[in-house]
């Protein structure tokens, strides 16, 4: 992409909290591009006025916080008519003629609409519906984003399995990894000095800790064996930090800088994954699996599905507690042999993956829809004149069991459904407490591709039971 573009950003996570996804894509973009980051609102706590508060961490890209007096947090309905009034003002300051806008929450889409935009990408990174404390709008308004959006990214294989049927335009971008950055944990001469009288061995985890951690499973790790320390490194959100296990033995050392994360690794003997089985874990893709890899330690993780299917070779798994205690175990006792197969397994992933060939790709699929050679379904396909027709050999009406099964087993088939959801007409409706299915479908079968293939396809309308047919 030659011309440099301006990219505007509408983000449920702040600039300053975690750095992850958004900071590592959009950072590399602003090489090119101007980037503007639209944060949530915080509440004014004086006598002030809404205004928009700035700053600029990097060059070609600034930060932009509303400060409004609406109570509710996030691009709630209710801020929706004070933030489009900032974003007028902002719109005209900044000279923001048709932008780029690229969402990381649909809860902004009215705010994107405001802008007039030329294209319009949904990074989905996560099932934001499926935590703890999201709208009840989430849902609608991402459903309305997908017949606006011309593009959509998703942050895993998992994911973009669930979201593939719902645009036309979807394409897989998994996080990738700073190699540069989380090879210096290498070097064993490393230690936080924060860590560095703790005990060994050091079982450490850094992230967001909420309900997507299995805080019972590391109360039991932490009684278990009492002789392992626990580092846990990374934000308390959503939870009651009174509620965290309270074990001597697991040591809280909260958010940290970017920088410091690979001087805790480097003094870690095994890295968790101890993420619970749960709505809010079911299509998550942890960044922090390429990280922990890129410092060569052995790591122990639940069967989260972006992280068994694609690394259950190298990486140790475990359901229960007695079989992640045995993960960690097996991990800690590793023979030189075992270690040289899983580092050199290791390695050969992170040569295929970095996040500037992410950022480089995804800045391709945003060519292709803006001079029309990539297929648009939002509001840049019915305004240009460039777009291309696309032609399918193969097209499935009906996005029920039948046309899902076809459409999985024909990759390159086009499949058109009316509704918004995958399934057709066979899903349930949840509605004050009861369970109503909207239309029940029966097939027999003990066949286990087909149950795990419709359970993957259908997701939780898919109820097996045990029957015998004579």
């Amino acid at each position: 992409m030659e011309q440099a573009l301006t990219i505007v950003v509408f983000s449920h996570l702040r600039w300053t909290w975690v750095w992850q996804r958004p900071q590592h894509l959009l950072s590399r973009l602003a090489k090119r591009h101007r980037i503007l980051f639209i944060e949530e609102p915080v509440l004014i706590e004086d006598g002030r006025a809404a205004h928009w508060q700035l700053d600029e961490p990097e060059p070609n890209l600034r930060v932009f916080t509303p400060f409004t007096r609406i109570p509710e947090g996030g691009f709630h309905d209710h801020q929706l008519p004070v933030l489009k009034t900032l974003l007028d003002d902002l719109a005209h300051r900044e000279r923001l003629h048709h932008p780029v806008v690229w969402l990381y929450t649909p809860l902004a889409l009215p705010l994107a609409r405001r802008l007039d935009p030329k294209a319009t990408i949904y990074d989905a990174m996560d099932e934001l519906a499926a935590f703890k404390g999201a709208p009840p709008e989430l849902l609608e308004r991402e459903a309305e984003a997908y017949r606006f959006v011309d593009l959509v990214f998703t942050g895993g294989p998992s994911l973009y399995r669930a979201k593939c049927h719902r645009h036309p335009n979807v394409h897989c971008f998994p996080s990738s990894v700073d190699l540069v950055h989380y090879a210096t944990a290498r070097d064993a001469r490393l230690d936080h000095p924060e860590q560095a009288e703790k005990p060994r061995p050091r079982l450490g985890f850094f992230g967001v800790i909420d309900e997507r951690l299995d805080l019972p499973l590391l109360d039991t790790l932490a009684r278990e064996r009492p002789n392992w320390h626990l580092m846990m490194v990374g934000p308390v959100t959503k939870i009651d930090p009174a509620h965290l296990p309270g074990q001597p033995n697991i040591h809280y050392f909260g958010q940290r800088s970017y920088q410091e994360l690979p001087v805790f690794l480097s003094g870690w003997d095994v890295c968790l994954l101890p993420f619970a089985r749960n709505e809010a874990t079911r299509f998550i893709s942890p960044t922090k699996t390429l990280e922990y890899m890129a410092a060569e330690k052995p790591i122990v993780s639940t069967p989260i599905t972006d992280v068994a299917e694609p690394y259950g070779h190298i990486v140790y798994l475990g359901d229960t507690a007695a079989d992640i205690i045995a993960a960690c175990d097996r991990a800690l006792g590793e023979l030189d042999s075992e270690r040289e197969r899983r580092v050199a397994g290791m390695r050969q992933v992170l040569l295929q993956t970095s996040w500037d060939a992410t950022a480089l790709a995804m800045e391709n699929e945003i060519a292709k829809v803006l001079d029309g050679s990539g297929f648009s379904a939002g509001p840049a396909a019915t305004q240009s004149p460039r777009r291309k027709t696309e032609r399918r050999e193969t097209v499935i009406v009906g996005a029920g069991p039948t046309g899902l099964s076809a459409a999985y087993h024909a990759p390159d088939a086009l499949l058109i459904e009316a509704n918004d959801t995958i399934g057709g007409w066979c899903r349930s409706i949840e509605d004050h407490g009861f369970t109503f299915d909207l239309a029940g479908h029966i097939m027999f079968s003990n066949d286990p591709y087909v149950h795990t293939l419709y359970r993957m396809l259908l997701g939780d309308n898919v109820h097996w039971q045990e029957r015998d047919h004579a």
